[in-house]
């Protein structure tokens, strides 16, 4: 059945596409006749002109009801998926966001992809962020994904900045009222241990190839040249998450920048802009059966990726600074 309604599919669009030219062709030649209208030209070529606008009107409105149908059949293509044993997949992303972690949810989404009796992904998100790299590859993934299965993120605690990132790529976010939802931001962190060297007697030599080589490290303070590129870097990042917000969440620009101050917010709170509904793990699911149009289907729950979780200088440009801090400590 599949395939018939694919085939079919094909045939009206070919039939659109030349019924668009036509009206295209059609809507040419009336334009030409009122450029070269004038108080000569008969009734008779007066007439000629009305009917080629309702030849034009008639075929846009066969376009209209071809298009309508081609939702319909779609439509019936998601309910023939919806049919036998099909699955939806629980990913986990837990904990702060490095390569390990990317590597494992990487692996999970393209064994997800080729498996077809997967037909939707919950995403349970419970992270503060982290590394920039690391959260692009996932976000990257799972916009691939999202073209061939409904995703939902799912927050019950915190969703927080490149956590916030990733979740973007899903066709809904669901949270618990109370979840910590946003910091939508860049953060830098740079330590200047110089004095401290000093103090207890450390001395560092650094050889280097540019002069730029070591710009970042702690045994010596930026200069203001390196301050300024450092902050086109985290102007450039910045607006690659203003972007991926503003499109995931079918914002404009400015309407993203209301919530992108760095700071938290409770869910429930931003209930129809950067959540679509509240709830528990359970409304998560019932929001992705309906994107997939089943009323019921197996889930199948992935592993979590242990991890020890480090930093240094830049690497944590999409976590907010109250979680950055403890691990530069440590």
């Amino acid at each position: 059945m599949t395939n018939g309604v694919w085939k079919y599919i094909t045939f009206i669009l070919l039939l659109i596409l030349g019924f668009s030219a036509i009206a295209n062709v059609l809507l040419y030649m009336q334009i030409g006749a009122l450029k070269s209208y004038n108080q000569t030209i008969p009734q008779v070529q007066v007439s000629s002109l009305n009917q080629t606008t309702n030849e034009t009107l008639l075929l846009k409105l066969k376009i209209e009801d071809m298009k309508n149908e081609i939702e319909y059949l779609k439509s019936l293509l998601s309910q023939e998926k919806g049919k036998g044993n099909v699955s939806i997949a629980i990913v986990p992303i837990f904990g702060p966001i490095d390569d390990q972690l990317a590597l494992h949810v990487v692996k999970i989404i393209r064994e997800i992809r080729e498996n077809s009796s997967i037909g939707g992904v919950l995403l349970w998100i419970e992270s503060p962020g982290g590394m920039a790299g690391p959260v692009r590859i996932i976000y990257e993934e799972l916009k691939k994904l999202s073209y061939l299965k409904p995703i939902v993120a799912y927050s019950g605690g915190y969703m927080d900045s490149g956590a916030y990132y990733i979740a973007c790529a899903a066709n809904k976010i669901v949270a618990d009222p109370l979840a910590e939802v946003g910091s939508i931001g860049v953060i830098y962190v740079h330590f200047n241990a110089e004095k401290y060297y000093e103090m207890n007697g450390i001395k560092v030599e650094v050889f280097k190839t540019g002069p730029y080589k070591d710009m970042g490290a702690d045994w010596r303070d930026l200069t203001p040249e390196e301050r300024k590129m450092i902050k086109d870097q985290i102007e450039m990042y910045f607006n690659e998450f203003l972007n991926v917000v503003s499109e995931g969440r079918n914002m404009t620009l400015n309407e993203t920048k209301k919530y992108a101050d760095g700071r938290v917010w409770f869910a429930k709170d931003v209930k129809g802009t950067l959540v679509d509904e509240t709830g528990d793990l359970d409304s998560a699911i019932r929001t992705l059966l309906k994107l997939m149009n089943v009323t019921s289907a197996k889930v199948i729950m992935f592993d979590s990726k242990p991890q020890e979780f480090e930093i240094s200088e830049s690497a944590a440009l999409y976590m907010p600074a109250n979680y950055v801090y403890p691990y530069i400590k440590g």
